[in-house]
Parts: structure tokens; C-alpha cells; sequence
């Protein structure tokens, strides 16, 4: 135990040492596949996540309209889980909504799910990784064809994969 608890510490004085990011660590853990939904604790996730990837995604929060990552993201790929990974929605679904926030009309096949949502004094329905269950935002019945559905995503609940 003593010596896994040395290798834990120099390890972590490595990352400290070297001024890696949350982020940056978090996202190479991610590739790597070493966390899944079983092993993600709170603190995991604190360690893992920015504050705000952390608020959005566990405390169902919302980021400040029109100044995430990807509302104006362009190129082609894939959009994640940012606690999951799980593949969420593919570029050919995002449309600018003019909303302030990524916006697209359908999600990858059975991706995400749906809850009913009352908070301020509002129903709505939250989308939510169906694999780890991380607040996404809420999907809206004002979207283009074919679906109707306008996805309102939060930038700091997703990472992007190029294609």
C-alpha cells in the first residue's frame, strides 16, 4: 500500500510539475478509455472536469449564452460525452438555431435521453448522456426538418472528434 501510495504521489507531482490542465488530463484520460460510469466518483469528476464542465454536467447547470467552445464550431466530426465520452451527435446535424448555445436536429442513434424537467418554474425536456447520465441541456420542438427538434447543447457537456 505504501508504495502504491509513493508511485499515486509522484505521479501527481509529475502532472503538477508540468502544469497540466484539468482539461488536458481529463481528455487524454478519456481516449485512453480509463474512466467509465462505474469508476467516476465526485471527486474523480472535480479532478477531470473545469468547474464549469462539472457545474453544466452534474449540478444540470447552464453556461452563459454565446460564449461556449463550439457555438460557432464549424468542423466536421463527431460531438462527446465530455464525462463519458460516448458519442452524442454528428456535425451533419448542427445548424446555427440563434440561440447562443451548439445547436442540432437530431442526436446519434439512441444517444441521449429525456427527462421532464420543472426547475423555473418551467417544463422542459433535459436531454442527458444515456450512458452516464450527464446533463446536456433540453431539446426544443422548434427545430428545421426532417425532425423538428432543435437540441440545445451546452458547449462545456461535449468534446469534439474530427472526422
Amino acid at each position: 500500500i505504501q508504495q502504491l501510495f509513493a508511485k499515486t504521489l509522484k505521479i501527481r507531482t509529475v502532472i503538477s510539475h508540468k502544469n497540466f490542465n484539468r482539461l488536458y488530463v481529463g481528455q487524454k484520460a478519456l481516449k485512453k478509455n480509463m474512466f467509465s460510469r462505474q469508476f467516476s466518483t465526485k471527486d474523480d469528476l472535480k479532478f477531470r472536469l473545469t468547474r464549469e464542465q462539472y457545474y453544466v454536467t452534474q449540478e444540470k447547470g447552464t453556461e452563459r449564452a454565446f460564449t461556449g467552445e463550439y457555438y460557432k464550431h464549424k468542423e466536421k466530426g463527431s460531438y462527446h460525452c465530455v464525462v463519458c465520452n460516448h458519442k452524442l451527435f454528428d456535425s451533419k446535424t448542427k445548424y446555427d438555431s440563434g440561440s447562443g448555445w451548439p445547436s442540432f436536429y437530431d442526436q446519434s442513434e439512441n444517444a441521449c435521453k429525456l427527462n421532464e424537467d420543472q426547475s423555473f418554474g418551467m417544463t422542459r425536456v433535459e436531454i442527458v448522456c444515456k450512458n452516464c447520465d450527464a446533463h446536456l441541456g433540453h431539446v426544443f420542438e422548434d427545430g428545421p426538418n426532417p425532425t423538428g427538434l432543435r437540441y440545445c447543447v451546452n458547449s462545456a457537456s461535449l468534446s469534439f472528434e474530427k472526422s
